[in-house]
């Protein structure tokens, strides 16, 4: 089994963790501390029963046989070691700025609206500091002018989610990689 921690299963994680699911080949412990939230149905993988349930645990039983859930947030590069890839779909610059400064091999996902990154621990540290630079706090995979409507939804997550699946199999095949990828919409 192919060992991957996750964090986070909003918008990106969420439908990551379909896609690797299907080959039967990962055993991903997956760390999310968030509820399922009503704005949350239109752009992440999750329905109306969802709502009020942790993000983790409630992929944990769907996918049962390849997640590990865990409704807590990693914090700590301790947290971060013992597994073959660390994956960050979460929005939070503390927890890449711990995974990119750690000795683990990571991948990174981003999404915001329209545009879309990936990056991965092969990037050159000296451009780190850029990479983990800008506020804090939460943001969102539908951006900062989302009113919350599902005529203004963007799926550059799902972008995302499948570029990050197809780098996480190539990785583990020993296949030629990409250290990152930008899509701008």
């Amino acid at each position: 089994m192919r060992k991957v921690l996750m964090i986070g299963c909003g918008g990106i994680g969420s439908f990551l963790i379909p896609l690797l699911d299907k080959t039967g080949l990962y055993r991903l412990d997956v760390y999310d501390p968030d509820v399922v939230e009503t704005k949350n149905i239109t752009y992440q993988n999750f329905t109306d029963v969802d709502v009020g349930q942790n993000k983790a645990e409630n992929l944990g039983k769907r996918f049962n046989q390849t997640v590990r859930a865990y409704p807590f947030p990693v914090l700590t590069a301790k947290q971060l070691k013992g597994y073959q890839l660390v994956v960050c779909c979460a929005d939070n610059l503390s927890i890449r700025r711990t995974m990119y400064n750690s000795k683990v091999k990571w991948l990174d996902l981003r999404a915001q609206g329209r545009n879309g990154v990936l990056v991965s621990y092969e990037e050159r540290p000296e451009l780190y500091t850029e990479l983990t630079s800008g506020p804090e706090g939460s943001f969102s995979c539908q951006g900062d002018a989302w009113d919350g409507g599902t005529e203004n939804i963007h799926f550059m997550h799902c972008a995302i989610a499948g570029i990050g699946a197809e780098w996480i199999q190539r990785w583990f095949n020993d296949e030629n990689t990409f250290t990152n990828r930008m899509i701008a919409g």
